[in-house]
Formats: C-alpha cells, structure tokens, sequence
C-alpha cells in the first residue's frame, strides 16, 4: 500500500461486512499491529549525519533499522521523531516501522473514536527522514509582543561550529513589510533573541491576518549558514478582556464550530493545507471564526490554514473523563502523565502558529479540581501564548471557575441559569429555543449575572458536601462524584456557550452514494430501509427538507440569542456539519463532507452569525389586525473599522405591498461591542386574511441586513365551530360515531390527553438524535425525548385555505403544535394521508398525523387532537379553527380514506 494512508483507505485486511447503526462502517476496519517496511538508499554525502525519522500523524509505532530496534513513540495528536545521532552509514538500510492502534495510554476522544475519524492504522502526514549538520537549533519557538512589535525567539543549540544566529522577516507573500536581518551572539546551549519588527509591524487577526516569514539562519564565523528555519509567524496578542476576548486591543465575539475531526471519504483528518484552506473557507464563509476541536488536535496544515484565513483554533486534549489524583481509588497515574506531556507536546509541535489562541484539557471533565488547576499552572508557566480552560463543560450541573483558567466553556451555572437555547432531557430543564413561545427578546444576562448578584466579580469556590450526580457521559449514563457549591457562581472571566444547537434533521438518502471511500453509509441505508419498510419512502425528501428549515429557524434564534448576551464571550455550535456518530446525529445545515443541504445559503446564515450582527428584539410573531408593534433594534459590532454613521432603514413588506417603513439615525460609539440603534413603534395594518410579513432591516451602505417573517390576522373576537351542517366534539363518543354513521359532518379536536396512541406535540426538531438520547434517559429513569422533527403540511389542502402555511414548520404553528398530540396511524388504511404530518424519527418512523380526515360509515370526519380552548386564546388558533371549520362546511370536504369506528376508537383507547 501507499503511505501516507491507512489500512482501511488501501482496502487491506478482511472486508467487514458490519452494519453501524450508530456511526458509519468501516469497510476495512482493521486494529492491531499494522508492518511497514521500505528499503532507503543513504548517499555519502549524509552518511554519519544526526539524523530523525519524521512520521507526520499516526498511532503508536515502534521502530527497526536494518533489525534493530531504535525505540517506540505514541503521541496521537503530534509528530513521532525518532533521532538517530550516530547517523546512518552510506548505502542500503531498511526501516520498519510497526503501526498499533489498540495499545493507546488512553481513550484517545475523537482521534480514535469511530463515532469521527475511526480508529484507523496507517500513517496519514510526512514521512521524512531528515539529516542534520555538525551544528543545528532544535525546538524553535516564537513569542508575539505586540507592545514592543517585536519577536522572541527561543531555540536549543545543538553541536559544535557555530558562531552566532541571524533573523530576518518579510510577509508571508515576499512584499508589504521586509524586516533585515539582525544577528545574535550565542551563549550556549539555550538561545534567545529579541527581533524588532519595528513600528511599521502588522498585526494578525481574524479581519488582517498578516502573516511574517521568520528566516531563522544559524551561522559559521565566516558567514555561512549550517542550519536554517523558516516559519511563518504572526504578531498578534489574544487575550481575556473583562467578560470579553480581545485580538490585538479590539474585542471579538467567538463565533465557534466543534469539530471532531469527520472525513467520510478517508476516515483520517487531511494533512494538507489544500484540503483545509477549503474546508475552513467553507466555515468562514458561514461566518464561523473559532474551531474548538473535542478531544483532539488536528494536524498541523489545520493550523497552517488558518493562520491564512484568520481563525482562532482551540485544540484540546484527547480526553473524556476523570482526572483524579492519587486519592483516588482508580488513579491511572500513567494516563494522566501522557495526557499532560500530550498537551506539551502540542504546544511545541503547534504553538507558533498565531491561530493556536486557546487550548482545553478535554471534554466534560469531572474529577480532583486541584490536579486541574495544577496541570493549568504547569500549562500556564511553560506556554502564555495561549488562553487556557479546565475543559469544555466541566462537572455539567454543579460548575466550578477555577482561578487558573483563562476562559470557561459550559451550558449552565446551576440547574436554571441556562445560557444555550437547547438541551437534552435527561439535562433538564430543556432551552428557550424547546420551550418558550417564540419571540427575539431572550438574552443570557441575567442567567450569567443574576441582579441578585449586584455585578460580583467573585468565582464560585465549587466546595460543598461530596455526594454523587447521575451524568449524560458520551452515549451513556454515568454516576459520578460532585461537590455542590457553597455560593453563587457569577463569572469573572470570558463564557464560551459550549455545543449550542443540535438541531435534527431527516437524513437525504441521496447523500448515500457520496460514500465512494472507506466508509460506508450502512446507517443511512439502514434508515432508509426502515422508512420504506413503513410505507413511507416516497416522502423522504420531504420529510428532509421540512425539518431541516425548522433546524434553520431555531438555529438562528440560538445564534441570535447568543449575540443578544452582552455578558457572553462566544458559542461552540454542535453543528455546522452534520456528526457522523453517536447514534447518526445529523444536526449541520451542512453534511459530513462540508457541502450544503440546500437549506440556507451562506450570505443568509451570516445575517446572524459574523462580526457585526443586526438584531430586533420583539416579544412574538403573530399578531392581529391594529395591534402595536414594538421592537428594540440593536447592532453586535466586532469589525475593527469602526462605523461612521448609523442610518437605519426598515420596511414591513407583504408581498409587493409596503405596510410600514422608516429611517432612524443613531450616533455609532467607538469602540462599542453593542449599540442601541432605536425603539420602533407602530400600529399593524388592518387585514381581511391572514397575511405573512417581512420586516426587514438594513444599515446604510455596509452589508449589515437582518430579516424576520411576521404574520398578522384579521381579528375574530369567536370562532363558530358548529352549525350549518357541521357537528363540532372534543371527545370520540358513540353520539359522534353515530352522527358519522347518519352520514353528518364532524369535526373533532380531540382533549389531547384523550388521544393515547400518539405522541406529545413539540415544536422544536429533536435534540442531536433520538436513539441515543432515548437510551440515555431510560438508563437514568428519565423522561424520554419527544423525538420528532416538526412538520410536513399539505399546504395546498383546502383545510388551510384560511391558514396558509408553508411545508414546513413556522411560527403561526407554535401554540398549535404546543397544545397538541400527534394519532400514530401506523395500523390505519395506507389510503389516509395525513394534511399535516409530524415527522418522527429515523429510528421509530411512526406514521404520525397532526391533522387528518376520512370517512367513517356515510359520515366525513376532519381530526385532530387539539386543546381547543387554549388554541382559541391567540390570533393564530382562533384562524386555525376557523379555517377547519369553513373547510368541514364546504363542498370541498371529501375525504377519501376510509377508517371503521373501530380502528377509530383505538386511536383513543
């Protein structure tokens, strides 16, 4: 086989005819010792040179040369050096290096995970072997001061020969800024030297990321170089700035992306910096600025890449556990040794890179708060080029901040101060974003700093009575040791909103034949078969499509909520790819090669996610004919350019037809992260029917835009739900079933708690996915998730005539949904279709109906199971019902299905 490459991506080994379920298959998964061997010719010229074998990524591997055992490296996350410093002598030599990928010091999280990159065997980047001179610098390394606009360089001299070192710099693309060199005399074994940039110096960030070719020469007293480095560096300062991050003075907003490191054509993370200036663009280009990768560092043209596209990059440890320390009954003390040395060894493998602004010791950490702090002041003193955090959403419902960390990634400070929009239910309480009626004025603040508080800076110490805490770990329930917390949490430090989202999405079966590599499809396949076996394959598209323009609506209010917070430093969205893993997790608004679903473009998505961010806080969508509008505009603005003028212009447009519209100028401050543009009030027009509306804003002469989709109703003081003709109930009776038998016309919306086989209405889409969050809940003894995924509507039905809707989910459908259930009518005739469907998942695949209609003996039934009485409260209700019942008085009331009293009475038994 070719290297660089796996054994899974060069089909060797058995084929595996396994079907994942929950992740993808390995069509060749292999684990256990993987032999490479190549014969080498070394010239004369190199012979008897130092000289270090350079495996790039990959496993723990162990090394011959020509027989001889030379030793064994297994770093998962950095390059494997073997050095060699009796050199080799002229002529041939074999080199054997022994690939395993089953011995690991730990888990490894998502570099061994089959849930992301699988645990492949191979060798994936550079394999080099590299010679060296009589005299050379090892480990260098490069510190930013942006104060002085200089660089420190720090080295270690290795050999005899050398006189002194010299330095020069010129941007990353040979012009814009030459810096001469400047020569440094040596005075031992460990070298540092100061270079001045001067003050013309350019600064990298997300908006300029400049970048400096360092040249680093060591030379002889004649002049002559005997060894030289190039490195491409940045001048840039990163730092925690009160609540907020900082880049070079100015304050930024983390716009993050998890990532686990999901490549579904190979199965391993790309080593080039092609195939990561394309993926990390992608991201950009949906206004992405941080990656926090869990449990895992990326490869270095990751970091390479960024440094280009100017993203801030958090690599993290590859653990997912307890850190204990020797009080503990299961302390691993070998583990935690390598994790730590993992962690120094990404530093100095990665640390010059000006994109590795921050870095996490793993994810979901519980265990010895004081080893934490420890391993963060041993981090802290050796490395300050990086902002440090215990891990990311430590100790879940007891948190604690530690005095030694920079920043602190979670989802909560106690059980109710929340500050992400969605949560499992075995975490709850569930978010806003499941729960509350939806509307644009939610913010974090106060969940983050109580008023209670009084604005303390003070850190919760985390200390308390020990006991124990039933957890979510991974794909599974876990008991573990917790301390309550003796006094209020409040922040002191940047928040980072950790793995917000997980907004599900039908799977697209045509996404199935990409998988052209060495991983399969088999769980899609499996799901599309379970679909069909259900009858329901023709509305698979459909079923996408739908739920995954409600997955856009409720990520942009997540995201929106988050630029509201004024106490938050950034989010870590779970996705914007879908996970491959972990039960099939298809929450992106891309898929796992990084390419769109079609759900929302880019220059959209950027309207709520970028560096500055027009927002209008309003309490509701829906609202009826005269009735005020109020809404407060805001503008998050994190561009270094600062605004010269504020000039709003907004508009509420129905079709061709202008509501309402305006202009309002406000003073831009300098320097401002928020400011408060205006307060809009005005009265809604009159409308004969229900009418959708855009409200639309935009900044004058920037790109700064945002829409909202409104819906007005004519107002309706009552809704008739019987008379001429019509037969109204709110329970299946045997007077309702005789009415059917005479041949009447009913409608009934069923008490919902009458309606037993079905499933309670929500209108959220499931959370990251249902068989794995089901199967955490029954292990707790908690409720089990909902599980669907909003709705499919028929909205050419003359039912909706009066309520006209899109396919999917929209906000007129929220009190309905709320105050609802769902019949299961997997055992009812094929014949009846549902008007409005509720898609349930790919594991159940129920045949779910919101709103159907049929004949029962001579009588025409519309039904669904509906609180009536609490629907009729609000606009939205009242011409809901309306619209039914209209239908069920028409001609146009035909229903084709048939369905037996009896097969109807066990919808309610």
């Amino acid at each position: 086989m070719e290297l660089p490459g796996t054994t899974s991506h060069a089909r060797k080994g058995e084929p595996n005819d396994a079907v994942e379920i929950s992740h993808l298959t390995d069509g060749y998964k292999f684990e256990g010792w993987a032999w490479f061997s190549r014969e080498v010719e070394i010239p004369e010229r190199l012979a008897g040179k130092t000289v270090a074998l350079f495996l790039e990524r990959t496993r723990v591997t162990a090394l011959w040369i020509d027989g001889q055992e030379a030793g064994t490296r297994n770093s998962l996350g950095t390059p494997h050096l073997y050095e060699l410093k009796e050199g080799l002598s002229p002529g041939r030599h074999t080199i054997t290096i022994r690939v395993d990928n089953t011995d690991y010091p730990t888990k490894g999280g998502h570099l061994t995970s089959p849930d992301t990159q699988t645990n492949w065997n191979g060798i994936t980047g550079r394999i080099e072997l590299q010679f060296y001179g009589e005299s050379y610098l090892q480990d260098v390394q490069v510190y930013p001061n942006v104060a002085d606009r200089s660089f420190l360089v720090k080295a270690r001299l290795v050999g005899d020969g050398a006189d002194r070192m010299a330095i020069s710099a010129s941007g990353f693309n040979g012009h814009d800024h030459v810096v001469a060199a400047q020569e440094y005399a040596l005075g031992g074994e460990e070298v540092e030297a100061t270079f001045v940039l001067g003050e013309n110096a350019r600064l990298w960030s997300e908006a300029n990321p400049f970048l400096y070719k360092l040249t680093v020469r060591l030379l002889d007293a004649d002049g002559e170089a005997l060894d030289t480095h190039e490195l491409s560096v940045g001048m840039r300062e990163f730092k925690a700035d009160g609540d907020k991050f900082s880049i070079n003075g100015t304050r930024t907003f983390l716009r993050g992306k998890h990532d686990g490191l999901i490549f579904p054509l190979t199965g391993f993370a790309p080593t080039s910096i092609e195939e990561w200036l394309r993926i990390l663009g992608i991201s950009k280009s949906y206004g992405i600025n941080h990656y926090r990768f869990h449990t895992c560092c990326p490869p270095e043209a990751a970091f390479e890449a960024a440094d280009i596209l100017g993203i801030y990059m958090e690599p993290e440890l590859p653990f997912w556990g307890t850190v204990t320390d020797e009080t503990y009954d299961n302390h691993n003390a070998a583990e935690q040794a390598y994790l730590i040395e993992e962690g120094f060894a990404m530093m100095k493998a990665f640390g010059n890179h000006p994109s590795f602004v921050m870095m996490s010791l793993g994810n979901e950490l519980w265990g010895s708060k004081s080893r934490i702090s420890e391993i963060l002041r041993a981090y802290k003193a050796v490395d300050d080029r990086h902002l440090y955090t215990q891990g990311s959403n430590n100790f879940q419902f007891v948190p604690v901040i530690l005095e030694e960390e920079d920043f602190y990634t979670g989802v909560r400070f106690s059980r109710d101060r929340l500050f992400r929009g969605s949560y499992a239910m075995c975490d709850a309480p569930q978010g806003h974003v499941q729960l509350d009626r939806p509307g644009t004025s939610k913010d974090y603040d106060e969940q983050m700093v109580p008023s209670s508080a009084g604005g303390s800076d003070a850190a919760g110490a985390g200390t308390g009575e020990s006991g124990t805490i039933q957890i979510q770990y991974g794909t599974e329930a876990r008991t573990v040791e917790a301390e309550s917390a003796e006094e209020e949490l409040i922040p002191r430090i940047p928040v980072v909103s950790h793995e917000i989202g997980q907004y599900a999405t039908f799977p697209r079966f045509a996404e199935i034949e990409k998988y052209t590599g060495s991983l399969k499809a088999r769980n899609l396949e499996t799901f599309r078969e379970r679909l069909e076996a259900k009858g329901l394959g023709s509305l698979a598209e459909r079923y996408f499509e739908s739920s995954g323009q409600l997955a856009v609506a409720c990520y942009k209010e997540e995201l929106e909520a988050a630029f509201r917070s004024r106490k938050l430093a950034g989010f870590q969205i779970l996705d914007l790819q879908d996970f491959s893993g972990q039960g099939t997790a298809l929450v992106g608004i891309l898929d796992a090669f990084m390419d769109s679903k079609g759900l929302v473009s880019p220059e959209e998505w950027r309207t709520y996610c970028s560096d500055a961010v027009l927002l209008a806080r309003f309490d509701k969508y829906n609202y009826e004919s005269g009735e005020r509008f109020d809404a407060h505009v805001e503008l998050a603005y994190y561009r270094e350019a600062p605004l010269p003028s504020l000039e709003l212009r907004w508009e509420l447009r129905a079709g061709d037809a202008v509501l309402a519209s305006g202009q309002t100028a406000a003073s831009a401050p300098v320097g401002e992260a928020y400011v408060d543009i205006a307060d809009l009030s005005f009265e809604l027009p009159s409308v004969e029917a229900m009418t959708k509306a855009v409200f639309s804003l935009e900044l004058a002469n920037t790109d700064i835009r945002k829409t909202y989709d409104l819906w007005i109703y004519p107002k309706e003081k009552a809704v008739s739900l019987s008379g001429d003709g019509l037969h109204w109930a709110e329970e299946l009776t045997d007077d309702v079933l005789r009415l059917l038998e005479r041949g009447e016309n009913v409608l009934l919306t069923a008490k919902p708690e009458l309606a037993s086989r079905s499933i309670e209405g929500t209108y959220a889409t499931d959370f990251w996915c249902y068989p794995m969050f089901r199967s955490i809940s029954e292990s707790m003894g908690k409720p089990t998730p909902v599980g669907t995924m909003g709705l499919l509507i028929e909205n050419g039905h003359p039912a909706l005539a009066d309520f006209p809707s899109e396919e999917h989910s929209t906000y007129p459908w929220w009190t309905l949904v709320s105050n609802s259930r769902s019949f299961i009518l997997d055992d009812l005739p094929a014949e009846l279709k549902p008007i409005v469907r509720t898609i349930d998942n790919f594991e159940r695949n129920h045949k779910l109906g919101f709103l159907f209609e049929c004949r029962v003996g001579s009588g025409k039934l519309l039904l669904c199971a509906l609180d009536a009485d609490k629907v009729q409260e609000v606009p939205e209700g009242r011409q809901f019902l309306s619209s039914l019942a209209r239908y069920a008085r028409s001609e146009a009331f035909k229903p084709q299905a048939e369905v037996t009293a009896e097969e109807l009475r066990k919808l309610f038994q």
